[in-house]
């Protein structure tokens, strides 16, 4: 059972605080041009004595950080990515809004400028995977390289995300000769289906990333011919959710540099966001036998 948070006192937080803790972590203008992130509700000289930490702020998330009493929550995916033009509560946007503002939570989002980071998502992942000597995979410093112990089949190396990773519905999802030796392994957390040149470049024997789509993946293999890098896809949630202890232990980490840190509590989301809640039919399907040639009577 969690601890009742303690009244008000001049030793507690203000959110501004937190709010520079976590940029000086993961810097905004680090973000993509496209990305959504920072302080989205809140008011800067709230108090704040709980954070909660989630991949995405779903509505049932916002229920846990309500019932919880959070006064932050943090979370790796935005909650207004695209362009609203209501927030009435008509909508699941503007029912996560109004919930976030009419319970004083409120919500700070570290996407793409924690993808970047170091530590940050993929470097967790990398982390997570056994991979030494890491460096990043592309010139935006985005996804990471590395080395295992030693080389292991595909199969094996399947085998060892998926001890890895939290456990989903989906699976893992692997292209590729199942007893070919890997060794130099690429990774990017969450979506990376358009990573496959630096992928290439980069010289990995196979690539751990997720929301691989059709034609991107077969491209890529064709690129290939059917040999290194070989891909590994192990779902968006999985490839990302490692990131939210690493960020709650830095957080901490650097709150308690402040000498007014004392008062704060936290705690990771027990909430799956994954969407996926099951598969059928998985693996009925093997890869065809090489067509034999024609021009002989059989």
């Amino acid at each position: 059972m969690d601890d009742p948070a303690p009244d008000l006192d001049s030793r507690d937080l203000r959110l501004r605080d937190v709010v520079a803790a976590l940029e000086s972590l993961y810097p905004l203008e680090s973000a993509a041009d496209w990305d959504r992130v920072g302080l989205v509700t809140g008011e800067p000289d709230q108090p704040v004595r709980r954070i909660l930490l989630a991949l995405d702020p779903t509505l049932a998330v916002i229920d846990e950080a309500r019932e919880w009493g959070a006064d932050l929550l943090v979370t790796h995916h935005p909650l207004l990515l695209r362009g609203v033009h209501s927030v009435a509560t008509t909508s699941a946007k503007g029912a996560s809004v109004t919930a976030l503002v009419r319970a004083g939570v409120a919500l700070w989002v570290g996407h793409t400028n924690a993808d970047v980071a170091d530590p940050g998502v993929s470097s967790v992942l990398a982390d997570a995977l056994g991979l030494v000597d890491q460096r990043p995979l592309s010139d935006d410093r985005a996804g990471r390289v590395g080395r295992l112990a030693s080389a292991v089949s595909l199969a094996e190396f399947a085998e060892t995300v998926a001890t890895a990773l939290p456990a989903t519905a989906g699976g893992i999802r692997v292209s590729g000769d199942p007893d070919g030796s890997v060794r130099t392994v690429a990774v990017m957390g969450g979506s990376g289906d358009d990573r496959f040149g630096d992928v290439r470049a980069s010289g990995a024997d196979v690539y751990v990333t997720a929301d691989l789509r059709h034609h991107p993946v077969l491209e890529a293999r064709e690129e290939a011919r059917g040999g290194r890098p070989y891909l590994v896809d192990a779902g968006h949630w999985a490839t990302e959710s490692l990131w939210l202890q690493s960020c709650r232990g830095r957080l901490l980490a650097r709150l308690g540099e402040q000498a007014t840190a004392t008062r704060v509590e936290t705690r990771v989301s027990a909430i799956r966001t994954e969407p996926w809640t099951f598969v059928v039919g998985a693996n009925a399907a093997r890869p065809a036998r090489a067509v034999p040639p024609t021009g002989g009577v059989s």
